[in-house]
């Protein structure tokens, strides 16, 4: 440990001796007070023992610092090396960013401090009103708190995300245009998962838009032993921009819609009749916490995108290939005999095809697709044969499908049956899953007035699962609610149903498809015992 290392440890030790003797005195308010108060006098330390620098040099594990409402930007020590003008010969310093920009289990609460900056407000609102955003950029003194935080407060870690856009935002762009949506929604993914495609969260969202399994299968994402298209950054981007076009659909207001992204459509709409408005400024306390912060860190990340040069923010650069090829795969295939036999760095074949989550394209299956940067292209063409080839009774024999089947299950990407205990109850029950109560309830077709029994098997689906119709409890959509004629498949409505929530239910359908199919609108109201069609048969 360097000694300029040790003396920093020093000080800040004698300086929090004061404040925690003292805490057990200080109300909540006065705490976070103190906290920021000692923040910035350790801030200040830094800059006088090492010169202004924000680096360090050794690699020191440490506790991860959140970012505001959304992911983890960890210390810059985890970066300390990868130098930002490097020119690296893999996407090994990709990888490794990735891997240190995750979610954060607790989000930094910016709504309880004053963020300061030398920069004046009117130079603020002048710089959102240039940005040609079809998505209205509103400022406040929230929005002002967390643009003071992306371009003043994390500045090595900015450099690195701003590094990364430059490779990933330009394939969001093309999609969001492709559904005739804002361009400026491809800020969402810094939120969600600071553009690391394996991103996964406390409550098992994966992925760079952190898709829920469930919601994930509703939009068309494949989810098995092999592949999870939550990874994949195109496949996910393309299911984000549908999941945000239902839900424009649902509320006509872009702020809405992102919350909803966030937190849910019923949250949002709880938040509109608790409001009594349909303002996104004026249904902002009524949020959940955590989504609060969402649209105000939307804004400042738009902001970042535009303005990092005026803030001497550098990207760091990687040397990414200027152009990917996509080769379809129709055999099962492993990264190890492509690298083996063509050269490409598995690490490459990891961050340009992340879905495969057992390192294996399963082409058998069903046509699947591999990304290769555009110098490995002719190669594996020239040697499809020898690569297929290549040591696959050891890769493809029965004891490794096996062992790939059992990592799978153990990986949560299926549902985990929890067996009733004495004295448990779904509240217990929701709370070791991170799940709530309601969707238990769902899930297994239970009501609050349902008694628990000791050994009972409970369904639990990583957060979400295919819905199911009260009291069956076998996690399968009840026959009495469809039906097929007329060559359509038929679902009765009933009490509580809404048209979103109707969608959810049936795998591959959109709340768009339904609004067609019936001539219906998002304002329609729908009555229990009707019959709307969900789709072609």
């Amino acid at each position: 440990m360097s000694y300029n290392r040790t003396l920093l440890i020093l000080l800040i030790f004698v300086f929090a001796l004061p404040t925690v003797a003292s805490a057990q005195k200080l109300t909540k308010k006065q705490l976070l007070k103190e906290r920021v108060e000692m923040q910035r006098t350790i801030d200040s330390l830094k800059n006088i023992i090492e010169g202004g620098a924000l680096e360090m040099s050794d690699t020191t594990q440490y506790e991860p610092m959140s970012g505001p409402e959304g992911f983890n930007f960890e210390d810059s020590e985890h970066f300390a090396n990868v130098d930002p003008g490097c020119n690296p010969d893999s996407l090994l310093s990709m990888w490794y960013i990735q891997k240190r920009l995750t979610l954060s289990d607790n989000e930094r609460d910016l709504d309880s401090v004053v963020l300061t900056s030398n920069i004046p407000d009117d130079v603020y609102i002048e710089r959102l009103n240039r940005i040609n955003s079809f998505i209205p950029l509103t400022y406040n003194s929230i929005v002002k708190n967390h643009i003071i935080y992306y371009t003043e407060k994390m500045p090595s870690k900015a450099s690195h995300i701003l590094g990364l856009s430059s490779y990933y935002l330009p394939m969001f762009e093309e999609v969001f245009d492709y559904y005739g949506l804002p361009k400026e929604l491809k800020a969402m993914a810094i939120i969600e998962s600071a553009l690391n495609p394996t991103a996964t969260s406390r409550v098992r969202a994966r992925g760079m838009w952190q898709f829920m399994y469930r919601t994930a299968l509703q939009y068309n994402l494949k989810i098995n032993s092999y592949i999870d298209e939550r990874l994949d950054p195109l496949a996910s981007t393309h299911a984000a921009a549908k999941y945000l076009r239902d839900s424009y659909t649902i509320f006509g207001d872009w702020f809405l819609a992102i919350s909803s992204y966030n937190c849910g459509v019923g949250n949002v709409n709880k938040a509109i009749r608790r409001a009594g408005s349909r303002d996104f400024w004026k249904i902002y306390p009524y949020l959940p916490r955590e989504t609060r912060g969402y649209v105000p860190s939307f804004i400042a990340a738009l902001y970042l995108l535009e303005y990092y040069k005026e803030h001497n923010i550098q990207p760091a650069q990687f040397n990414l290939p200027a152009h990917v090829d996509t080769v379809k795969v129709n055999r099962n295939l492993h990264f190890e005999q492509i690298s083996a036999v063509i050269g490409i760095p598995m690490e490459d074949l990891k961050n340009y095809n992340p879905q495969y989550v057992q390192n294996i394209v399963p082409g058998t299956g069903g046509e699947c697709v591999l990304q290769l940067p555009y110098n490995y292209t002719i190669p594996f063409i020239e040697k499809e044969k020898e690569i297929y080839a290549y040591k696959d009774s050891i890769y493809f024999n029965a004891i490794t499908k096996q062992n790939i089947k059992e990592d799978a299950s153990k990986s949560g990407t299926g549902n985990i049956v929890h067996r009733v205990k004495k004295g448990e109850t779904l509240g217990h029950i929701a709370m070791k899953y991170h799940v709530s109560v309601r969707n238990l309830m769902r899930w297994n077709g239970l009501t609050s007035k349902s008694v628990l029994r000791i050994g009972q098997r409970i369904n639990i689906y990583g957060g979400s699962a295919p819905a199911v119709s009260k009291g069956t409890g076998s996690g399968s959509k009840s026959s009495a609610s469809t039906s097929k004629s007329g060559g359509y498949e038929w679902y009765t409505i009933k009490s509580g149903d809404t048209l979103l929530g109707i969608a959810y239910k049936f795998k591959g359908v959109s709340l768009n498809d339904i609004l067609s199919l019936n001539g219906l609108s998002k304002n329609s109201k729908i009555y229990p015992g009707r019959k709307i069609k969900i789709r072609k048969l």
